[in-house]
């Protein structure tokens, strides 16, 4: 077995790219690949965009003059696939021919496996996914709604908050499978995560928990249905208000925690009283997910863009320290999560998995 594994891991979002280059846990560069809006108009969808999204990032591993055939293996976000177990999944023909003619949403994720497949493939290598963001580990009775019409679905930020939980136990002297943590993810959309014995038995999504810089989070029901059927909206609209212009958008007019710390500190009275209720609701989120493990919790953990926010933390330790041991590991570190993964896949320590279509 070698000694050192030099792994790509690559996150497609909607306007950009972002790869990394690792070498065993040491990061040897990462960048930051923008497509310009011009650039993917005309695409019918994501996936379209794939020849462009290549190009660009076999120019930037150019760019910095690194040899292709130095990797061990290459790592993709993993898109919308059906609900999937945790950890790794070979990219294979299967999960290709799904995510370019089936997937269940058009989502800058599903290029994720398309990307790692076509660098690696010619190399000889393998490629994969890791904690995709449709990985549902949920029990029954959390996916339970109130209708039979609706189901609670496990998408939330999985990726990062698993690598975290992961982090913070390994900071501890622990193993995952050994404690029970929450994690909460705040970045434009918040989610939370309870993990019970190495899984996430229950999620709190970004569209039913806080609201956040983008998102509307969860709404009265009745309040809703009665703002969808108005006439102000149609379902793309409706959409848009919840999912883009709702939270801090909606009250503000800005999505930028940064400037709504600098009204807040210039005085804005708004501003703070609708920042300080994304917190609040944030605390309440946490806190409602102790209970589905009777109170027992090890750790919680912080994460997301919004953990480096100074006034954002000082005001939701006081409302969850009750709850134990709480620790901050603040960014999205969904490129150091994907190399990660893999290295611990190509040494043995973990195993992977095969994707399979449901009904096939």
């Amino acid at each position: 077995m070698p000694d050192r594994y030099t792994i790509l891991a690559i996150n497609p979002g909607s306007t950009s790219t972002r790869i990394a280059v690792y070498e065993n846990q040491d990061m040897l560069f990462q960048k930051k690949v923008d497509h310009p809006a011009e650039s993917l108009r005309g695409f019918e969808s994501n996936v379209a965009q794939f020849p462009i999204r290549l190009k660009a990032i076999l120019n930037a591993l150019q760019e910095e003059n690194f040899d292709l055939t130095r990797l061990s293996a290459v790592a993709g976000r993993g898109g919308k696939l059906p609900p999937l177990e945790q950890g790794a999944y070979v990219v294979d023909s299967g999960m290709l021919d799904f995510l370019r003619h089936r997937p269940i949403d058009d989502h800058a994720s599903n290029l994720g496996a398309l990307l790692a497949y076509e660098i690696a493939n010619p190399l000889g290598i393998p490629s994969y996914i890791y904690d995709a963001v449709v990985m549902d580990q949920m029990e029954n009775i959390a996916k339970l709604s109130g209708l039979p019409e609706i189901r609670r679905k496990a998408s939330c930020h999985a990726l990062n908050m698993r690598a975290m939980a992961i982090k913070g136990a390994h900071n501890n002297g622990w193993h995952l499978a050994d404690k029970n943590i929450i994690v909460c993810h705040m970045g434009a959309g918040i989610s939370a995560t309870v993990i019970h014995k190495g899984r996430m038995i229950d999620v709190i999504t970004d569209e039913e928990g806080p609201y956040s810089p983008e998102r509307s989070g969860g709404l009265p029901n009745r309040q809703l249905v009665d703002l969808c059927f108005s006439g102000k909206h149609d379902r793309l609209s409706a959409t848009r208000r919840t999912r883009g212009q709702g939270g801090l958008m909606a009250y503000l007019g800005t999505n930028d925690a940064l400037e709504v710390e600098r009204r807040i500190k210039a005085g804005d009275d708004e501003a703070r009283l609708v920042y300080e209720g994304m917190i609040y609701q944030v605390a309440k989120n946490i806190s409602s997910l102790a209970a589905v493990i009777n109170g027992e919790v090890d750790l919680v953990v912080l994460t997301g863009a919004l953990a480096n926010s100074g006034f954002i933390i000082e005001r939701l330790m006081p409302r969850v320290k009750f709850l134990g041991n709480v620790v901050v590991l603040p960014g999205e570190n969904e490129l150091e999560a994907l190399a990660y993964g893999i290295l611990r896949v190509l040494r043995g320590e973990e195993g992977s998995h095969t994707f399979c279509e449901p009904g096939k």
